[in-house]
This record gives structure tokens, sequence and C-alpha cells, in this order.
């Protein structure tokens, strides 16, 4: 019996450090987008780069520090029906009429944009806190 509760708690904590949303792949398929979290402030090293991403372009500035709007909406809320796919689509064609900027030219974006919706998605999930974050293997 030791063993088994052993192994439950086992499983029970590798499933709460990763979570998946459901995004679409614009074939109608639903893959997971995963980032890794732990206490809320340490993530997997692809989640701290889109959080990284998101500090170099200053993206706090519209959006705010915790991502719940300012001049620009609320990511929070945008990410609980926001898929993958319009989020390129906004970062990359922008909306310049709303006062988003277009991110194309960007080459931090174009390699980072997946993590940067990983980080997003986690912060609207309420698993990722707002702040600073680290690698989960720091010290």
């Amino acid at each position: 019996m030791k063993g088994r509760s052993r192994l439950l708690l086992t499983l029970t904590l590798v499933a709460s450090s990763a979570s998946f949303a459901q995004t679409s792949d614009g074939a109608g398929q639903m893959k997971p987008v995963a980032y890794k979290v732990v206490d809320g402030n340490k993530v997997d090293t692809e989640t701290l780069q889109g959080w990284k991403t998101w500090r170099a372009l200053a993206c706090e500035r519209c959006h705010g520090a915790k991502q719940e709007g300012m001049v620009g909406p609320s990511l929070i809320d945008a990410f609980k029906t926001l898929d993958k796919n319009e989020f390129h689509r906004t970062v990359f064609g922008g909306r310049v009429d709303k006062g988003m900027p277009d991110f194309s030219s960007s080459q931090m974006m174009q390699k980072n944009w997946e993590n940067l919706f990983a980080y997003l998605k986690g912060r609207s999930d309420g698993k990722i806190n707002p702040g600073d974050l680290q690698a989960i293997d720091a010290k």
C-alpha cells in the first residue's frame, strides 16, 4: 500500500507541474500548448524565453505588467478563447488601427512567438504568477 501511495503522489506532482491548453492547428485538429510551471514563478526553458520576449519587446506598455490590460486589451481575458493561429496573425500582422504594432520584422518574435503564446496562456490559466520568472532548475 505504501508503494501505491508514493506512486500516486509522484504522478500527481508530475501532472501538476505541466499544463496543457488545447489550441487549433488550423485544420480542425487540437494540439497541446505545453508549459511547465512550479511554484507559480519557475518555468521551463521555452516558457522562460516567451517571458523574456514579452519583456524585451515591452508588451507591458499597452497590455500592463500583469497582462490585465491598459491601452491594449487584457491578455488574461483574451487568452481564454484566443487560439495560436489568431495570436500568430495578430503579432505578425498587427492591428495598427487599434495600436497593435506588427512584429513581423522582429527576429526575437519570429524565434519565440510560440514560447510567448505558452507564457501568456499560462498567465491566463492562472498557473504562472505575474512578475519575474526563473528557470525550473535555477538554484
